[in-house]
């Protein structure tokens, strides 16, 4: 900085608009670069205004003017203040700082530093000294070219393309992730619209089902009113084919509802009392006509440990049992097909069985797929630890290991692990030649999961296959119960006492075949001696050790010798002591046993398997002159029935007329008054007290208002008359109680509690089957 002792601000025309300026503004202002005398640098001065008082910020320019009261400089020598303040910048480098004035931006003056140019690369900065009406900018550059910085350069670098290739992950990464959640909406929006169509499939399978099985019904009905008429025996034949074919048809409707409720998760089992040797009694009926055309041995055989009563859903152990014989039925030609049921807790342990020694002791002596579960395989197990050893379990749940063995045709090896798959078959041909849906074994999986069991399969190709399962049921101790549902069952009860101290000798050179007719003939109350052969048989029987009264000789050895059978006929009726006993034959096929009658032997009774305990005590009650103490079970319950419905007036409700018409016709058979209405609202105007009705049979599913709901209202309006009766006023009747049962073929557990809980009495399946009208009505109505 330098002293001036004067320096006139006035004379130049710029020098005084810088004075003036600084008057109005307040600011400094600063002069045009010009030559200092004494150095001949450049130089300017910055002039600020002096005020007379102190000013607020908020001053106009002429109250500025009137308050100067004089001037205030400096002129500063920007070349030496740039040195000073530019000295050893940038270290060894040299720095070329140059300062201009570009208040005038065509002709800029240079303040500090040449006007040198050249290829440098120059930082440019704007200075402020202060004064808003002049420009100044300062340029600076090394002195020389610095060197190039490799490193920094291949280090920018790298990081440049670590970067580019982090943001080309993170930007494909999100990409991923938006196309992610995109396929993921999309599939999320697929499963709806395939879980909907499932549903609405299984909802058309459904309806359409049950709309089938309506008519299926009525035709069954009226099939089972026309057998009650006159028939010649060709007539009974064709409407026992109708009705055969008809009950076929409802099964599968079944099977397709059954799957519909699988896929709904509607699937529920009742817990009734049930004796699970009669259903397999029911089961082998079922299959006892098929399996004599084939000449295929069938049998089954329960554990003595197993309890005669249970509780669970006999209905659907009876379906588990029949789909699963079913199967076996359609592919075995030859051999047997054997039903086993165990304890859980007598085969725990896994035996290791000879495969030949097993080979030859099964039911029919062919080799079987799954020897541990195998006849020969329970009886090494009873060798290991004798089952009279055994006892059953404490507690009230029962174990039930089941198992059917066949000796078909096997499951191929590629389709074994479909086969449990809905509507999968082993193949297109096997389809064509046995038919059916696939679906048997899948809802036979489903009912074992219900029943808190597991179900497998072995299978050998062109050996047979073995399946097993379990299921827990509760033991059903007997109770005063059991009459009624050994009533149901139609077990042969009174047989055990007409044949009670009888003695029977069993003939069969297999030791498993005889333990199965040995099973069959004890539940008759029949002590049973087994041997191998007729000269066992006849030494037996000549000893007089055992008193004989029957004689149950296999087929295959009676037909092994006729001149030995004819032998043992003879010399058994030559025996000394008490009455000869009588002689079975006992086959698989009656008409395979002709060719030993023609041959002139004495004529056996012949009794056709699988054994039952129904059947086989009508043959030994007809063969030995026992006479039944009771009349036939159908008779006494038909004259029951008779005697409970007769004159008995009774309102039958459902919209179809044929179901209308077969339910009339199986009540007025027992003598019952019947009038019929067609729907719900009709079914009210009915029932309104005062009326003559006895009871009512309601259908459930009616259009317009469904029998739930006819029934709710039906007893609202009978609560409000029994609130507001006296005796007088309906001939001494003073509460309003008319039965109403359910008509449905839709009876499970689910349905049973909707129909109690509506304020049903009860419900019959249709179309009405004795034992079960019986059961429901007898509870209202006393025998007149």
């Amino acid at each position: 900085m330098c002293f001036l002792e004067s320096y006139s601000l006035v004379h130049q025309q710029e020098d005084r608009e810088n004075v003036l300026r600084a008057r109005e503004s307040g600011k400094g202002v600063l002069t045009a670069p010009f030559r200092l005398l004494k150095t001949n640098r450049l130089g300017v001065i910055l002039t600020f205004a002096v005020y007379k008082r102190d000013l607020p910020s908020n001053t106009t320019p002429n109250e500025r003017i009137q308050a100067t009261d004089g001037y205030l400089g400096g002129v500063f020598d920007v070349e030496s203040l740039v040195e000073k303040l530019l000295q050893q910048l940038a270290s060894k480098q040299t720095v070329i700082v140059h300062v201009y004035d570009t208040t005038n931006r065509t002709h800029p003056i240079a303040m500090y530093g040449s006007n040198e140019s050249g290829d440098f690369f120059y930082h440019v900065s704007t200075l402020n000294f202060g004064d808003p009406f002049r420009k100044h900018e300062m340029h600076c550059r090394f002195k020389q070219k610095p060197p190039w910085p490799w490193v920094a350069i291949t280090t920018s670098i790298g990081i440049l393309v670590i970067a580019l290739l982090v943001g080309y992950i993170f930007h494909a990464t999100v990409n991923r992730i938006a196309k992610v959640e995109d396929d993921y909406r999309e599939m999320m929006e697929l499963k709806k619209r395939a879980e909907a169509a499932d549903v609405a499939k299984s909802q058309f399978l459904a309806t359409v089902s049950h709309e089938i099985r309506t008519p299926m019904n009525g035709v069954l009905g009226m099939l089972h009113m026309l057998m009650d008429t006159d028939l010649d025996v060709t007539q009974q034949e064709y409407v026992r084919t109708a009705q055969e074919s008809g009950k076929a048809l409802v099964s599968l409707i079944n099977e397709v509802l059954d799957q519909a409720k699988i896929e709904f998760g509607k699937l529920e089992l009742e817990a009734v009392l049930f004796d699970i040797r009669a259903i397999l009694d029911d089961v082998l009926s079922l299959f006892s006509e098929k399996s004599q055309g084939k000449r295929v041995e069938l049998a089954v055989y329960v554990s003595d440990h197993v309890p005669e009563l249970l509780i669970g859903d006999p209905g659907r152990f009876r379906q588990i049992i029949t789909n699963l014989m079913g199967n076996s039925i359609k592919f075995t030609d030859k051999g047997h097909i054997f039903v086993t049921i165990h304890l859980v807790e007598e085969v725990v342990r896994s035996i290791e069985v000879d495969k030949e020694s097993n080979s030859e002791n099964t039911l029919s002596g062919s080799p079987v797929a799954d020897s541990r579960r195998s006849w020969e395989g329970f009886k090494a197990f009873s060798q290991e630890g004798p089952l009279g050893s055994f006892s059953s379990p404490s507690n009230d749940h029962v174990n039930l290991i089941v198992s059917v063995e066949d000796t078909g045709e096997g499951i191929p090896l590629e389709s074994q692990p479909l086969i449990f798959t809905p509507f999968m078959q082993v193949g297109s041909s096997i389809s064509r030649k046995h038919g059916g849906t696939g679906i048997g074994l899948s809802i036979s999986k489903c009912l074992v999961g219900l029943m808190n069991g597991e179900i497998g399969f072995v299978s050998i190709p062109k050996i047979g296959s073995t399946f097993t399962f379990t299921a827990v049921f509760t033991n059903g101790h007997r109770s005063s119960s059991e009459c009624k549902i050994q009533q149901i069952n139609n077990q042969p009860q009174s047989a055990s006492s007409e044949f009670e101290g009888m003695t029977a000798l069993i003939i069969d050179p297999r030791s498993v075949r005889a333990e199965v007719s040995g099973y069959h003939i004890q539940r008759l109350g029949i002590h049973v001696e087994m041997v191998s052969d007729l000269k066992q048989g006849l030494s037996t029987i000549s000893n007089g050790n055992v008193v004989v009264n029957m004689v149950l000789i296999e087929q295959e050895v009676w037909d092994r010798d006729l001149g030995l059978s004819s032998h043992f006929v003879n010399n058994t009726r030559r025996i000394d002591h008490g009455v000869p006993p009588k002689l079975f034959i006992l086959v698989n096929s009656s008409s395979s046993f002709k060719a030993s009658v023609n041959l002139g032997v004495h004529n056996p009774t012949v009794i056709t398997k699988p054994l039952r305990a129904s059947m086989l005590a009508a043959s030994l009650q007809r063969a030995m002159g026992v006479q039944n103490k009771g009349a036939p079970h159908r008779e006494l319950q038909s004259l029951s029935l008779r005697h409970l419905l007769r004159g008995r007036k009774i309102l039958i409700v459902d919209d179809n007329g044929v179901n209308r018409a077969v339910a009339a016709g199986a009540l007025k058979k027992y003598g019952a008054d019947v009038v019929c209405v067609s729907s719900g609202k009709d079914a009210i105007s009915s029932l309104k007290p005062p009326h003559q009705f006895d009871a009512c049979f309601m259908d459930i599913q009616m259009p317009e208002m469904d029998g739930f709901e006819a029934t709710k209202r039906i007893r609202e309006m009978e609560d409000s008359v029994n609130r507001e009766v006296s005796m007088d006023d309906f001939e001494n009747i003073t509460n309003w109680h008319v039965p109403i049962l359910a008509m449905t073929a839709d009876v499970i557990q689910a349905t049973h509690e909707e129909c109690l809980r509506c304020g049903m009495d009860g419900y019959v399946s249709k179309p009405f089957e004795a034992e079960q009208l019986y059961r429901e009505v007898s509870r209202f109505f006393q025998s007149s």
